[in-house]
């Protein structure tokens, strides 16, 4: 009779973990809550109205809008100059100084030495050479013409007028190439102590940014006396990701804005974009030189440039509040049918006008949540936390 008690208690206790199962299950299947498995999220009819979940399938469309480039300002190289002598002496005055706006033309610094001395002297000897053998060499045409003088004498001449010319063009380019003007020459009038002198003039319009000399100082070709910048215009220098390149046709015209000068854009226009990627950033050099004329923009300023894509250029397109920024993953939601959904990593393009560009993880026909993403997210770490405890 107890073994018959037991048996029947027994029977009792399992019909009712029966039924509780199934009301369990009952209500699981009245009320779907979510559940997740290795990203996989199914929400219940309810809940998905409740949310009012919206999704949009991925198309291949055109990428209307603008690269965004992070970029430096940098001298206009075609606008800077390293002005130094390119002969030897000593410093005996410096007429200028850091922050000076200088003209073409305008005296720097005024160097002396022996050399300068001996360049000069040699010019006018070979000058005074020329004018002795040109007026002899008239004569002896003039004279050879009207059948006075012999042919040889006149062709002597003419040598010697012609060996007198290439001597005096020779020392001309020497004084040229180190600075020196016939009038600096030609205003000597004897004095030796001037003879000895060269004044170092600027080469461009700009600005002094660097002074290296002194006076008494010994300089050289090796000397870098004045570094000098124009800021008319300067260079953008932006680096652009290896994927993004086929974006960009020709030389187009680019903004550049900084965040030291808000709430002002600057325009310009590519000038050349480098033919190698980094190896270690996976990017390429683009440059654009712009007009600066008020000398905003400063060497060394960071800034961006906006840089139009091509109209040629297409690419799978989403809204951007698809897309789940989580530390350095980026995701989005996946409709797999009516109540599953699944999360899927993807590499994130160009950013365009609330719409981004996904280089990776879809495919076209693959529909997209937008709105309700961020639900399926808080349900999906709602599960993670469950599984932790």
């Amino acid at each position: 009779m107890m073994e018959f008690k037991k048996y029947l208690l027994a029977i009792i206790l399992i019909s009712g973990l029966l039924i509780a199962c199934s009301k369990n299950e009952n209500k699981a299947d009245n009320e779907r809550q979510n559940e997740t498995k290795e990203g996989i999220i199914v929400l219940s009819k309810e809940a998905i109205e409740k949310i009012n979940l919206k999704y949009v399938t991925a198309e291949i469309k055109p990428l209307n809008g603008f690269l965004k480039v992070p970029a430096v300002i940098i001298t206009n190289q075609n606008n800077e100059a390293l002005v130094g002598p390119l002969i030897q002496g000593r410093v005996r005055k410096v007429f200028v100084n850091v922050g000076d706006y200088v003209k073409t033309g305008q005296a720097l610094m005024q160097i002396e030495g022996l050399e300068i001395a001996q360049l000069k002297a040699n010019y006018l000897k070979a000058k005074a050479n020329l004018d002795f053998a040109e007026q002899e060499y008239k004569r002896q045409k003039i004279l050879f013409e009207q059948n006075i003088g012999s042919k040889k004498n006149y062709l002597i001449a003419k040598a010697e007028y012609e060996k007198a010319l290439a001597e005096f063009r020779a020392e001309e380019e020497k004084i040229h190439s180190v600075g020196l003007s016939h009038q600096d020459i030609e205003n000597i009038d004897g004095n030796e102590h001037t003879s000895g002198l060269l004044t170092i003039k600027s080469p461009i319009d700009g600005i002094i940014v660097e002074r290296n000399v002194v006076i008494g100082q010994y300089v050289g070709p090796d000397t870098n006396a004045f570094r000098i910048i124009n800021l008319n215009s300067v260079w953008a220098d932006g680096q652009i990701y290896e994927k993004d390149i086929f974006k960009i046709s020709g030389k187009p015209t680019i903004e550049f804005f900084s965040p030291s000068i808000p709430n002002q854009t600057f325009k310009g226009k590519v000038i050349y974009i480098g033919q190698v990627v980094d190896e270690h950033t996976r990017t390429i050099k683009i440059r654009a030189e712009i007009q600066n004329t008020a000398s905003k923009l400063k060497p060394n300023m960071f800034g961006e440039m906006l840089i139009p894509i091509s109209s040629e250029a297409k690419g799978i397109v989403i809204p951007s509040e698809s897309v789940i920024k989580d530390n350095n993953e980026s995701y989005v939601f996946v409709v797999e049918n009516d109540s599953t959904f699944r999360k899927q990593i993807v590499q994130i393009g160009v950013e365009l006008n609330q719409m981004v560009e996904v280089i990776k993880g879809l495919k076209p026909g693959d529909k997209v949540v937008t709105k309700g993403a961020f639900f399926l997210k808080s349900e999906m770490m709602k599960e993670h936390l469950r599984e932790e405890e």
